[in-house]
């Protein structure tokens, strides 16, 4: 039987390590601030909304929430984005997607200052991802894969790796993190052949494709880290993974569960990039 590496922990460590900056931020006159902003009510967008309320005021960092109107225009998301952008008391934001009006999702990403993206959504952000470095940061479930890896003590250099899924919210950018830690990534997609076997032949596996229990037996090898980053409502309502966890569990070496595996890290790493953010601005201060 495979490990279960939980995300509570992982987030828990990461929270803890936090505190101290966030001390040394208010002393020096700074109290790191992330502004929330939601069009609509969708339920899953409140969900993450509050949780990382919680996260972030737990810590001691300051949330603002910008609600807008499911049918909102481009200009009522531009004008919000540009009063974000404008306020000095703001590090961080969090943009909930995807908006009703592409276009003014697209918009508002491009409109978005880098350094106040905290979850990785705009052009600036992304591409200090694929070239390294940069104002911007990862997607925060992207480099939730990353603190998991790290806090169970698994290095992915020199790792063979597949990432299921092309999305620039979690399969590129996961991707470009691992090569970054020298790795050797294939990425993989609904064109791959024989994508089972591909999989097989590797040491971490990260499944992004968003289909309930793509992920089964056939793709795992014994001893394989496989993290589960699908979130699937299944027939029941209940959410599950990419990765059929029961299959998982009896042949790799460690899986991480949905829910309470890698979403449970991604709050935690989301406070994280706010208190980057903050810090950054002393270190450019006069």
């Amino acid at each position: 039987m495979g490990e279960i590496w939980k995300g509570a922990p992982v987030a828990a460590a990461l929270c803890a390590s936090l505190t101290g900056r966030i001390s040394a931020l208010r002393a020096a006159g700074v109290e790191p601030a992330l502004a929330i902003l939601r069009a609509g009510e969708r339920g899953d967008d409140i969900a993450y909304e509050n949780g990382a309320v919680k996260r972030c005021e737990k810590l001691g960092i300051a949330v603002r929430r910008v609600r807008l109107p499911d049918d909102c225009t481009k200009e009522e998301v531009l004008k919000a984005i540009r009063q974000v952008n404008a306020d000095d008391g703001i590090h961080g934001c969090l943009l909930l997607r995807p908006l009703a009006d592409r276009a003014a999702e697209e918009a508002a990403c491009e409109t978005l200052l880098p350094e106040k993206d905290v979850d990785g959504i705009t052009p600036g952000s992304l591409a200090g991802v694929f070239a390294g470095g940069g104002r911007g940061y990862p997607p925060c479930t992207a480099q939730a894969c990353m603190e998991v890896l790290d806090y169970y003590g698994c290095d992915p250099a020199g790792r063979r790796a597949a990432v299921i899924g092309r999305s620039l919210v979690i399969g590129r950018p996961v991707s470009m993190l691992l090569q970054r830690r020298n790795a050797t990534v294939t990425m993989c997609h609904s064109r791959t052949a024989d994508l089972p076997a591909v999989c097989r032949q590797t040491e971490i596996l990260v499944a992004a494709a968003g289909q309930s229990g793509l992920v089964d037996a056939g793709f795992l090898a014994p001893g394989q880290v496989v993290l589960d980053v699908g979130i699937n409502v299944g027939p029941e309502g209940g959410l599950q993974g990419d990765v059929d966890f029961q299959g998982a569990i009896r042949t790799a070496g460690a899986v991480t569960p949905v829910p309470g595996g890698v979403g449970a890290v991604t709050t935690a790493v989301l406070a994280k990039h706010v208190v980057e953010a903050a810090e950054r601005t002393l270190s450019c201060g006069p």
